[in-house]
Order: C-alpha cells, then sequence, then structure tokens
C-alpha cells in the first residue's frame, strides 16, 4: 500500500513539470490564432503590404536602371546629328530616363522652353506611375493598428462580459481577453510599423530616381544646345 502511495507521487511530480512545459512551449501560429477573429484582417492587410512592396520594389528597380555607356551613346549620336539613331538606343532601353530622352528628340526644333516642359512633364508621367499602389500601402500603415485597437475593445468587452456573468472574479475569468486584445494590439503595431518602413523606403528611392532625372536632364540639354550656341 505504501509503495503505491510512493508511485503516485512521483507520478504526479513528473506530470506537473511536462504540463508546465506543455504549457509553455507556444508556437508563434498558436499565439496569433489565439488573437481571435480580428487577426484574419490584420493578416490580410500584412500580406497585401508585402505583395504591393515587392511588386513596387521591382518597378522602381527597373526603372531606376541607367546605362552610362547608353547615356555616352546618346551624347555621341546627337554631337554627330545621328538623331535617329539616338531616338532607337533611347527606345531599346527600359529606364525612365532613356524616355524623357527619347520623348525631348522627338521635339526637337521646337523652343528651349518647350523641350524642357515636355521632359518635367515627361519625368512626372514616370514619377506618377512609379508612385502608384504607395497610398495604399500608407492606409495599409494607418489601418493596421486600428484593427489592433479594435481587437483590443473586442477583448475588453468580452473580459467585462464574463465578469458580470460569473459568480466570482479571478484571473481565469478575464485572461481570455486580456491576453486576445494583447495579440492583436501588438500585431496590429506590427504590421503598421513594417508597412510605413516599406513605404518610407520605396519613397527614397523613388527620390533618388527624380535626382538622377534631373541631373541626367540637366546635362542632355547641355549636350543638345551646345553645338548651337558654340
Amino acid at each position: 500500500m505504501l509503495q503505491a502511495i510512493l508511485l503516485q507521487l512521483q507520478t504526479a511530480e513528473v506530470s506537473e513539470p511536462a504540463t508546465a512545459v506543455a504549457q509553455e512551449d507556444f508556437s508563434l501560429l498558436h499565439i496569433l490564432m489565439m488573437g481571435g477573429p480580428i487577426m484574419i484582417p490584420i493578416l490580410l492587410l500584412s500580406i497585401a503590404a508585402l505583395a504591393i512592396f515587392i511588386e513596387r520594389f521591382l518597378y522602381i528597380k527597373n526603372a531606376a536602371k541607367i546605362d552610362d555607356r547608353m547615356l555616352e551613346s546618346i551624347k555621341d549620336k546627337i554631337k554627330e546629328g545621328k538623331l535617329e539613331d539616338a531616338k532607337a538606343i533611347c527606345a531599346r532601353s527600359s529606364g525612365v530616363t532613356a524616355r524623357v530622352f527619347e520623348k525631348a528628340l522627338n521635339r526637337l526644333g521646337s523652343p528651349v522652353r518647350d523641350i524642357e516642359s515636355i521632359m518635367e512633364s515627361m519625368s512626372n508621367i514616370e514619377v506618377n506611375r512609379m508612385e502608384k499602389n504607395l497610398p495604399l500601402l500608407a492606409a495599409i500603415a494607418a489601418i493596421a493598428p486600428m484593427f489592433g485597437f479594435l481587437g483590443t475593445v473586442a477583448g475588453m468587452i468580452k473580459s467585462f462580459y464574463a465578469i458580470s456573468i460569473a459568480s466570482n472574479i479571478s484571473i481565469g475569468i478575464i485572461a481570455g481577453g486580456i491576453y486576445e486584445k494583447m495579440i492583436t494590439s501588438a500585431s496590429g503595431l506590427v504590421v503598421g510599423v513594417i508597412a510605413y518602413m516599406m513605404y518610407t523606403y520605396l519613397n527614397h528611392r523613388i527620390d533618388s530616381v527624380i535626382a538622377t532625372i534631373e541631373d541626367n536632364s540637366v546635362d542632355f540639354l547641355d549636350t543638345l544646345y551646345k553645338p548651337a550656341n558654340s
């Protein structure tokens, strides 16, 4: 009889640590699932933000391609008076700068002010293309934390409802609402911060492209009109 009691005590001592370890061994997916239904729109927003960032990053990277040899070739063709060859070089390039140059070459013979104006207009069009969907990314950065706060409110409502119908108040009764509001708030803030970082980074890349276009445009106009002024 005494041996049976000792055996039960040893089994209880072994099972308690195992249970504690099992309770502590939460995966990230399990924790996110504990956040409740509000985690679904937050997850969708995170996927949308990532998709927009990847698509815009690749587009801007391609638009920002500048081949120095290509630019020098265009300048050489202009100096030689081979404008059609210069246009052909621009047409073969996928970069923004080449498209701006091609538009200017098509307006040769017009006053300098008109050519500068068309280059500026073309640059603005290209910038607008690069900025496509960036407002949506900024909106996600603002909306995701709001969904997190909505989860906080829902968790608090759940907690107070559980308290109102319970005969006694304990940590176990209100714990479900507490962890739900903490998980949704943290998730919404994380998605919002990352989305805003993506938005800021893409805007920085676009600003760099704009600065490069302006520098190359000034150099292009100098090449275009120096022979006529010399």
